[in-house]
């Protein structure tokens, strides 16, 4: 079934007026993005409910995928904190891991956990080598398409990676047929287009498919695209992937389902083997659910069943983690990230997210990160 995209779109609309229950507006700065820099300070509270406001600037960089979360999540925090500045780079996974390291980024948002050797060295404002890595948001991943007079479109991972690697070349061929029985395809060529810059979502697309199609996609999952051996073009970022798909009749991308949301564009139910499986916020945290802790201590690292047939479970998702210190070495700022990080995992803060095309953490794993958080100073 296709993801209805006048409901996703009013849904996208709506966010905009979404309200902080818990917390009253004191003026703020809204979701502008001042200059970074700055020294930070905190305080525990200030009139805003069950929010612990601080005040000063934090900085934070890093994944495309959670820009519209984050844009939302400052906006709300700003508002309710006066004297609150947040600043968010959206710059892509590992170039926001590497201002993290370099000191230029408070936190760092990752569609990829930290690796060994992403960083060298002790990141410049921690003051040990000890980074968490904190499960904020789940970002179903879109199969995302323009294809006139067709808008309802299943596919598997196997069809998905013969896609990809160019082994499939035109809608109508008789792999994508089978899946789609009643629909008429065009004889309308693929064009494919995927991330050119260093990415999460690409390594999150890439473990799927080496998961879910393994005798077709057999290269090693990464973040960088060009050793994946994809056919078509690259563009820069999700917003890249999804304006050119959009003016691309044929066009084929992978980006998170806020991307697609707001552009208007169709996108592909997957089928694992027990039948077609619509993208939504509660198919995504289904299979979110499954994954399983890999961190030590208080890391919260997932492992992600990309294999999985859990009939319900759109498998087709990555979970966004924020990286930060667990201990900082300016007070201030350590808790200036509790303060923010814990609204953002909070019933409120994870509220926000449906309406802006994500899922929100399982409420188990959610519980787990406020754990974390409260250990990091």
């Amino acid at each position: 079934m296709q993801l209805n995209r006048t409901g996703l779109a009013l849904g996208l609309l709506a966010a905009s007026a979404l309200a902080l229950g818990a917390c009253s507006s004191s003026g703020g700065n809204g979701g502008s993005t001042p200059p970074a820099g700055g020294n930070t300070s905190s305080n525990s509270s200030s009139g805003s409910g069950d929010i612990a406001c601080s005040t000063g600037s934090l900085n934070g960089s890093g994944s495309t995928a959670q820009t519209n979360a984050m844009d939302q999540w400052r906006k709300d925090y700003q508002q309710a904190c006066n004297g609150a500045q947040i600043n968010y780079d959206s710059i892509g996974s590992g170039d926001g891991i590497a201002a993290f390291g370099d000191g230029t980024a408070d936190w760092a948002g990752s569609d990829a956990a930290l690796q060994p050797g992403d960083i060298s060295g002790t990141p410049k404002n921690c003051a040990t080598a000890t980074s968490l890595d904190l499960p904020m948001v789940v970002g179903p991943i879109a199969v995302e398409y323009n294809l006139k007079g067709v808008d309802s479109l299943t596919l598997n991972g196997p069809t998905i990676a013969k896609i990809f690697t160019g082994k499939i070349t035109t809608w109508d061929d008789p792999a994508i047929k089978a899946l789609n029985s009643g629909v008429n395809l065009p004889a309308t060529s693929i064009t494919p287009f995927y991330r050119s810059d260093d990415s999460g979502t690409t390594f999150n697309f890439a473990s799927y498919l080496s998961k879910a199609a393994p005798q077709d996609f057999t290269a090693t999952p990464d973040k960088v695209s060009a050793g994946l051996g994809f056919k078509g073009q690259g563009r820069e970022g999700s917003q890249g992937v999804t304006d050119a798909v959009t003016q691309t009749d044929g066009g084929v991308g992978y980006a998170e389902l806020s991307y697609a949301g707001k552009a208007g564009l169709s996108t592909a139910s997957i089928d694992s083997g027990s039948g077609p499986v619509e993208l939504s916020k509660d198919t995504a945290s289904k299979a979110v659910s499954t994954a399983t802790v890999v961190g030590k201590g208080d890391d919260l690292s997932l492992s992600i069943d990309y294999g999985q047939n859990t009939p319900g479970a759109y498998p087709l998702v990555l979970v966004t983690y924020e990286i930060v210190c667990a201990k900082y070495k300016d007070a201030a700022t350590a808790t200036f990230v509790k303060n923010f990080l814990s609204y953002t995992i909070s019933d409120a803060g994870q509220g926000q997210l449906t309406a802006l095309g994500y899922a929100p953490v399982p409420t188990e794993l959610a519980t787990k990160v406020q754990a974390s958080l409260a250990t990091v100073s």
